[in-house]
């Protein structure tokens, strides 16, 4: 766990073997895993203030654009503007969702934002919602925002995930894991600005205190 949390931009699955001497990959790989499941804390507050949110697709091995690109799996990002400095990147939220319908979208912005919060999205119609479920909507549209980035705190996010994804883990995340690995996305960003690994060791012990146990054959393992 110590070994975990000091490497900055994570470690996989691989890396953590060889650190250890492990004589199994699979072992590694169960580890991370486990560890992975107890750095959400039970009952997080959700985001507050003002949070920009947006989408995003990761993996996959066919190129496309847009929403509607094949083969890849479609991240939801919030992210909360810092409360002491303006175009700052606060806390974070990543989940995985099937499609950027009105109801999906609704469900993961209710799950990660306190109701009252003053909430940016692009033009995208399926946030329309957003004010019945007592959030303040501001949309923009990308040809109306300056300069001309609507989202650019959830889309900072986005690149900072897929250079993440792409430099520890060369991109090789099973969709059927993909939930996991932003939870330990999410645990190391917001705990960025931490001076101390110590406390970032504490939390992750915390964690797993709090964290139903998980069996080794819960866990299928994607290679």
């Amino acid at each position: 766990m110590w070994y975990v949390v000091n490497q900055k931009n994570g470690v996989s699955a691989l890396g953590l073997q060889k650190a250890l001497g492990l004589g199994s990959y699979h072992t590694a790989w169960e580890w991370l895993h486990k560890l992975r499941r107890a750095m959400v804390r039970p009952g997080r507050d959700r985001l507050s203030g003002i949070v920009e949110v947006d989408e995003t697709f990761v993996g996959g091995k066919r190129r496309g654009r847009g929403r509607g690109a094949e083969g890849k799996s479609l991240i939801f990002i919030a992210a909360e503007e810092a409360k002491d400095s303006e175009n700052a990147i606060g806390r974070i939220r990543l989940s995985v969702i099937e499609n950027a319908a009105g109801e999906t979208l609704a469900k993961a912005v209710q799950a990660t934002v306190e109701p009252g919060s003053l909430v940016r999205s692009d033009g995208l119609k399926s946030y329309g919602f957003l004010p019945e479920y007592g959030y303040i909507h501001v949309p923009s549209f990308h040809k109306e925002a300056t300069p001309g980035d609507p989202t650019p705190l959830a889309h900072r996010v986005a690149s900072l995930l897929k250079r993440w994804w792409l430099g520890t883990h060369q991109g090789a995340i099973s969709p059927r894991h993909l939930a996991y690995y932003l939870d330990e996305f999410t645990f190391r960003f917001n705990r960025r600005t931490s001076r101390s690994r110590g406390k970032l060791f504490y939390r992750l012990i915390e964690g797993a205190l709090q964290t139903d146990p998980v069996p080794a054959k819960t866990l299928t393992h994607n290679i």
